[in-house]
């Protein structure tokens, strides 16, 4: 019998073996939850990883952080973090301000315009992340997060 993974993508052959198509399960899961957070992201002008550096800040408020020590707590990296935060300040949700001594650190702060868009997001959010796995309950939730946990430690 066909697991859900080959119904769902019209897939003919069985898979190579079972950790590949856990592999292809998590990519297709990932692709679609990312694809339902971009789209409510989309109209207020930012991108995931935008979300993701803007939620960093504000938890590093009122200090901010460096450019490297936002690199460091993003989920997804990136190739380009000076480009990720011109973007961001360029849109008026992030302030950089150079350091006394040293004038090479920039330190990098959310501004009210950028708390105000999370703020006005959350609710919103929180309901994506509901529908998306509100069906489970607690214990099945903890065990998901320790699966992919061990496979993140092993990589």
């Amino acid at each position: 019998m066909p697991s859900d993974l080959r119904k769902e993508l019209k897939q003919q052959r069985p898979f190579k073996n079972l950790a590949h198509e856990a592999y292809l399960s998590i990519q297709r899961t990932a692709a679609i939850l990312q694809h339902d957070f971009e789209s409510a992201l989309k109209p207020h002008g930012i991108t995931a990883t935008q979300y993701n550096a803007l939620r960093i800040l504000r938890g590093a408020e009122p200090q901010g952080l460096c450019r490297n020590e936002i690199r460091d707590r993003l989920v997804r990296q990136v190739p380009d973090v000076t480009r990720l935060l011109d973007r961001l300040e360029d849109l008026g949700l992030i302030s950089r301000e150079r350091g006394g001594d040293d004038r090479r650190y920039v330190t990098t702060r959310i501004t009210k315009a950028g708390m105000r868009l999370l703020s006005d997001l959350e609710a919103h959010i929180d309901r994506i992340h509901d529908a998306q796995l509100g069906h489970l309950d607690e214990k099945r939730l903890r065990i998901l997060v320790s699966l992919l946990a061990d496979v993140r430690q092993r990589t």
